[in-house]
């Protein structure tokens, strides 16, 4: 049975289906013919296979006619079984389209990204050779106009980086929040359940702290906010960011936590929010 993480990942492309040959050609460095259109086309291959064969996900690129036929396969652990279904996906879509087609294994785990790079011997002079991207391949989303055009890879972005260097991987998760913004409310809210959760504790606590990441409407996000409201928001935003140095390791002496407690000024408490996810001792908030 899928896990949830598998049914998400399949739901990327599903949502995306640019974002394959987008993967092929910028994280992998894939050669793609020229196309005008990517559609999801039917994962069940029953016309030339049996009905037991059925891939994650087929992507059919298209520039007037079928020019490339791409399955994607989510695969969360090593299993040798698919080393013998996969070259039948790819016979059986080429079979349909009459046309070259490849297998994209898409994968959180570097030892299932180990794994399933190894070419599949077919028989004598003939082997199939699966394109991996694992977390190690996902590219660096920086840039908020290319966040918008992809969010299911800006996404998958901070779950490959979000643990991190906490100044990036906060950088990496606003990015793919405000990209989450554009699409609908269940959509937003999966989106950014999984930027929260692929962050690491530090990055996390920092990225609820940024005051424009309420409008995101995530679920820590929302308690958060609450709780700073129920609390009052300066002594909930000097709380949090008690806790937010605790999490990196940065222990304040009684004096700094008076400081911070009794800080009153919102607008400074954001200020020292933003310098806690690179300073390294303490007494750098307080550095004019």
């Amino acid at each position: 049975m899928p896990s949830q993480l598998h049914d998400v990942l399949v739901q990327f492309f599903r949502n995306r289906p640019e974002l394959a040959p987008a993967l092929l050609h910028e994280a992998l460095g894939v050669a793609l013919p020229a196309y005008t259109e990517a559609r999801i086309e039917s994962a069940t291959l029953t016309n030339v296979l049996p009905a037991e064969y059925r891939a994650d996900m087929v992507v059919l690129l298209i520039d007037g006619k079928p020019v490339l036929g791409i399955v994607v396969e989510v695969q969360l652990q090593p299993d040798d079984q698919k080393r013998y279904s996969w070259p039948a996906y790819v016979a059986g879509l080429r079979a349909r389209f009459r046309c070259p087609c490849c297998l994209l294994v898409v994968t959180v785990d570097v030892g299932t990204a180990r794994w399933a790079s190894a070419p599949i011997e077919l028989g004598p002079g003939s082997a199939l050779s699966p394109f991996v991207l694992g977390p190690d391949g996902v590219p660096v989303i920086s840039d908020l106009e290319k966040a918008k055009n992809y969010p299911e890879l800006a996404v998958m972005s901070v779950m490959a980086h979000g643990r991190g260097d906490v100044q990036t991987a906060v950088k990496l998760a606003t990015l793919a929040a405000q990209a989450a913004l554009g699409l609908d409310a269940d959509m937003q809210a999966l989106y950014l359940d999984l930027i929260e959760s692929a962050l690491g504790e530090a990055a996390r606590k920092a990225f609820e702290m940024i005051p424009e990441t309420y409008k995101f409407q995530g679920p820590t996000y929302l308690k958060a906010h609450a709780e700073g409201l129920a609390e009052g928001r300066t002594e909930g935003e000097a709380t949090a960011l008690l806790s937010f140095l605790e999490a990196r390791g940065l222990a304040p002496t009684e004096g700094q936590c008076q400081r911070i407690l009794g800080c009153t000024d919102l607008d400074q408490l954001n200020s020292w929010v933003r310098k806690a996810a690179t300073i390294v001792d303490v007494e750098e908030l307080f550095a004019q």
